[in-house]
Order: structure tokens, then sequence, then C-alpha cells
């Protein structure tokens, strides 16, 4: 029987010293927190003073000053020296225990809501389009968008009152002789509440539409091109690709998105107050901004409404603020 190497070594049943092992490396102490100098902390505040003073003071005075009007009694009268009367919360039980606001309440959501949601559908179906699309039909789809993105407010909507026009409108037109709706040849779109609010719908998220468009394209190009080519060889369709990939990644950007869509639609003004002018019942149309500003006269009543269109706003947007912040602490 052939020898083995400790019996070779250190003669036959001689049992070979063990190997010594090293002892473990001591670990450094953690390293020790040192405070940095209160002039160095207090330099990062300074540095934010010229973005944080204007807007204090362009935003946070109006909004002070509103809320102190609306525990008072400040009408006319009170622009002409009459001190005012502090009243308390007057005002706010005035509004909260009339039906009419709580229906103006209750339509500004739901318009809110309606259109926000429409708005996010198409400009999401948009931006994957312009990505699946030629350079050429890109660039068509980004200027034409940019054109109705950028024309002011006052001219779009006088093009959308010609479009609609009971007497010469082109809407009515189409629907009366290509498609043969004879009824509606001279059909006044903006006397009836709900075919107003129609009408409101396509003019605000037409006009919403490119903001989502270029801000979801322009997360689109963020997804990596090797994580989709990866998905699709393990057999995943494009279907399963754009739901379980490209919406996660892009999630943050979404939820942005429909943040401020919700934030802007339920404080929507001109586009309603245009249509109104333009011969809609205005007590039937009324939404939270055209509302306030029926309220000119008595500014208190109008700063107390203004407070609860702010709480309003706050409350249907927490939802979005606590995912938001949830998803920055991870």
């Amino acid at each position: 029987m052939p020898a083995s190497s400790a019996d070779r070594a250190f003669g036959p049943g001689t049992v070979a010293p063990a190997t010594p092992v090293a002892p473990a490396p001591a670990l450094p102490p953690p390293p020790v927190r040192r405070r940095r100098p209160l002039r160095s902390r207090l330099g990062v505040y300074l540095l934010l003073l010229p973005a944080v003073v204007p807007i204090a003071v362009g935003l946070g005075y109006p909004l002070v000053r509103q809320f102190v009007l609306s525990f008072q009694e400040y009408g006319l009268a009170q622009q002409f020296g009459r001190p005012a009367e502090w009243v308390g919360l007057d005002n706010y039980r005035t509004l909260l225990t009339d039906p009419y606001v709580w229906g103006v309440i209750v339509r500004s959501v739901v318009f809110c809501l309606v259109n926000a949601g429409l708005t996010m559908a198409i400009g999401m179906s948009l931006a994957v389009l312009m990505a699946k699309v030629g350079r050429a039909a890109r660039i068509t789809l980004q200027v034409g968008m940019l054109l109705a993105w950028g024309t002011p407010v006052l001219a779009t909507m006088t093009v959308w009152q010609w479009l609609f026009d009971s007497q010469y409108g082109v809407i009515n037109w189409l629907l009366a002789e290509p498609l043969g709706m004879t009824d509606l040849r001279y059909h006044s779109w903006l006397i009836e509440p709900l075919s107003f609010y129609l009408v409101a719908t396509v003019i605000v998220v037409w006009m919403s539409v490119p903001f989502v468009v270029f801000t979801v394209y322009a997360g689109l190009l963020q997804v990596p091109a090797e994580t989709m080519e990866a998905a699709q060889l393990d057999g995943a369709d494009g279907w399963q690709r754009f739901w379980r990939i490209t919406i996660p990644m892009v999630k943050p950007v979404l939820f942005v998105v429909a943040l401020l869509q919700i934030i802007w639609d339920l404080r929507v003004f001109t586009q309603i107050y245009v249509l109104q002018r333009a011969g809609a019942p205005t007590r039937e149309t009324h939404l939270l901004g055209t509302y306030i500003y029926s309220l000119a006269k008595e500014f208190s009543m109008a700063g107390a409404m203004a407070t609860i269109m702010l709480v309003l706003t706050l409350a249907l947007t927490a939802f979005y603020i606590r995912r938001m912040l949830r998803e920055e602490e991870l």
C-alpha cells in the first residue's frame, strides 16, 4: 500500500501538525461623523433665498390674505374704508349649508376626474405611438401637438366656438350632411348642461394632451432597450412588456403628470368662462373656478370658497403626494 504524504514527511503513523489559522483582521473603528460647521450649513439655505423669497411674497401673501378675508365680512363697502367685521366661520357655514354649492363641488370633482382620466389615457396612447412610428411621422406629431399646446387659450377658444356654432359650425354640418343626423343641423351645444360639459371636455382634453404626451414620451425613452429585448426573448408579448416592464419603469413620471392634471382640471376657469359668455346658462354650468369668480363682489365669500377649493385640491392629491414621497424614500 503506498505511503501517504504525511507518512513520507513525518514517518509512518505520525499525525501532521495542524496548519495555524491566521487571526481575523480587526475591523476598523466606525468613522466618526463630524457635524458640519454652522456657517457651512447655513450657506446651503442662503443659496435658496433668491428663489424662496419671491415665492413666499408672490404666493404666500395672497394665500394668507385670502384666508383672513374668509373669516371677515368684506365687500365693496370695505374697499372704500369701512372696517371689516370679524364673522368667524359664518362664511363657511353659509357656503357649506347651501345645496347649490355642493352641486358645484360635485360637478367640479366629476369634471376633473373625467378630464384627467381621458387626458392620461389619450396622452399615454399617443406617447407610445410616437415611440413606435418612424422619424417623419414622429416629427409631424410633435409639431402638431406643439402648435396645439402653444396657441393662446383665448385664440383656441375662438376656433372651438366656431366649430360648435349652431348656425355655421363645422361639427353640426358634419353630423347633419355626411352622417345624416339632420336633427343636429342647428343644434346648440351650449344650451344644455350635459352637451356643454361635453364640449368643455373636448376642449380641455385637447389642450392638455400635448403636455402628457411629451412628458410620458420622455419617460419612455429612459426604458432600457436591453430589458425589452430580454423580455421578448423570454416569450413576453407586447402587451405584457408594456404592463410589466414599461409602466413600472415610468410610474414616477405618470404619478407626477396625473397629479398635475388633477390640479389643473379642478381649477379650470378660462374654458368654462368663455363658453358661458358664448350663451350657456351660467348657473347650471358653474364649476369651482367660475363660481368663485361670480362671488367677486363679496370678497369674504369668495375667499372662503377659494379656501374650500384649496382643501379639496389637497384632499384629491393627498394619495398621489403620499405615493411620491414613499417612492423617494425607497
